[in-house]
């Protein structure tokens, strides 16, 4: 099994909403804001590559939208899905599966595109399945009021009208070296990735943890839709991560892509940070 970063640009959001009640005294000077308050985040995949599996985790947030709904998130496409791909020598119809952390916007818009005239949509990905729970796809197609801009149908159905919609729940045993933890904190049914590779365990932490700066319980976005169902998913995660070393790769920090954690007098706090491809145990 191989692991490896696939980088899909980078988007903007207000800094307060991704700290939440923390003061920006605090926050700014972990990620800082511009002159409109804006932070820039990443939007960062995982690929997972193991005989004829090419496993992607995410898929950014696409480029199929209208100029006035990305003009809030000001997008640096210097990296692309396909690009990233492509310099690592696949191309998109060589995806085998699509794992969704969750469906909000910037985590599965990419997922779905235009057709060649433009007249309808069809899969980012042609050979692949697009993996959810029903849980979690039930919550996307009926959203509370808090997270209905968040989840588009243009995202969403075309995955299910093509066919390349399947549900965890079928398949219990998805692969020997990965499993998957559920949380409802940030959104109902959200998907922690967990991945046994090279002796440690690998966790895609989707918006769990959105940077290194969120590893505190209580450093949470204001997009989490039950703040103190969180703080505890955290916290237990956390015990857990470090009793055991395990390595969390950040979906959104723009900068780190990894750490373990360490528990001290003051909580729990980074270790060490690295790259994915230092890991070489």
């Amino acid at each position: 099994m191989k692991l490896q970063t696939i980088n899909t640009g980078f988007f903007k959001l207000d800094g307060g909403a991704m700290f939440g009640v923390v003061p920006k005294q605090l926050w700014n000077k972990l990620n800082p804001a511009d002159n409109l308050n804006l932070c820039t985040w990443a939007m960062r995949c995982l690929l997972i590559e193991d005989g004829e599996k090419l496993m992607l985790i995410d898929n950014g947030i696409g480029d199929k939208q209208s100029d006035k709904f990305f003009s809030h998130y000001h997008l640096d496409f210097t990296d692309t899905l396909e690009g990233s791909l492509k310099t690592l020598g696949f191309g998109l119809d060589e995806i085998t599966d699509n794992i969704l952390s969750h469906l909000h916007f910037d985590h599965a818009g990419g997922g779905i595109i235009w057709n060649k005239d433009r007249t309808a949509y069809e899969p980012t990905f042609p050979n692949a399945h697009y993996w959810t729970t029903q849980k979690h796809w039930h919550n996307a197609l009926n959203p509370n009021r808090r997270e209905g801009a968040s989840f588009l149908k243009e995202n969403l159905l075309p995955m299910q009208e093509s066919g390349h919609l399947k549900f965890l729940d079928d398949v219990p045993n998805f692969h020997p070296a990965i499993n998957f933890e559920e949380g409802d904190g940030h959104t109902e049914g959200m998907l922690n990735c967990m991945i046994d590779y090279k002796g440690t365990k690998v966790c895609f932490v989707a918006d769990l943890f959105p940077s290194l700066h969120h590893i505190p319980p209580h450093f949470n976005m204001g997009y989490d839709v039950q703040p103190l169902k969180i703080m505890d998913e955290k916290q237990n995660f956390l015990e857990r991560a470090a009793a055991n070393g395990w390595v969390l790769f950040f979906e959104h920090d723009p900068v780190n892509e990894c750490c373990t954690v360490e528990k001290t007098e003051k909580g729990f706090r980074p270790k060490e940070v690295f790259k994915l491809d230092s890991i070489t145990t």
